[in-house]
């Protein structure tokens, strides 16, 4: 490389560091609960994939366990939302389905013996005893857990 093309690439360089730092905050300057709030509100999200023509299959337990369960959590207060939603933008190792919970506050995710009791009073031990016996004999045979995620809202002000 000859000495001016070297100091051309210098220069370059030196140009685009420059554009940089000036464009990115040295030190962070927003600060919370001033500037942005964290949820106390949680949200639960599990990815699921899985085998091409099971969807359906799938949807169907679901109804009968984990719909069924939430709905039971729902009335009892000890959730606020859940939902299922389909990756429409499927590519190769992406999940295909998104189960999201949403809890109201970082308690309601903690143990809880009263939460869990009260909780079971409502479901009873056939609806849990069923709801095994589906993810053992159908679920871990057509699903994999693709990743499961804990998250907070932050909004900025």
């Amino acid at each position: 490389m000859s000495r001016s093309t070297h100091l051309n690439f210098c220069a370059v360089c030196f140009a685009l560091v420059l554009g940089v730092s000036i464009a990115t905050p040295s030190s962070a300057q927003l600060k919370v609960w001033e500037d942005y709030e964290i949820s106390d509100a949680m949200w639960s999200l599990t990815m699921i994939t899985i085998k091409p023509g099971t969807q359906n299959i799938y949807l169907e337990g679901l109804k009968s366990t984990w719909v069924a369960a939430n709905e039971v959590a729902k009335s009892l207060g000890h959730v606020e939302h859940y939902a299922i939603y389909a990756n429409q933008a499927v590519a190769h190792g992406a999940f295909d389905l998104l189960l999201v919970i949403k809890f109201p506050s970082t308690a309601a995710v903690a143990p809880s013996r009263e939460r869990y009791n009260e909780f079971m009073q409502a479901w009873g031990e056939e609806n849990q005893a069923a709801s095994n016996q589906t993810v053992l004999e159908l679920y871990n045979e057509i699903r994999e857990l693709h990743g499961e995620y804990m998250l907070r809202e932050i909004t900025l002000k």
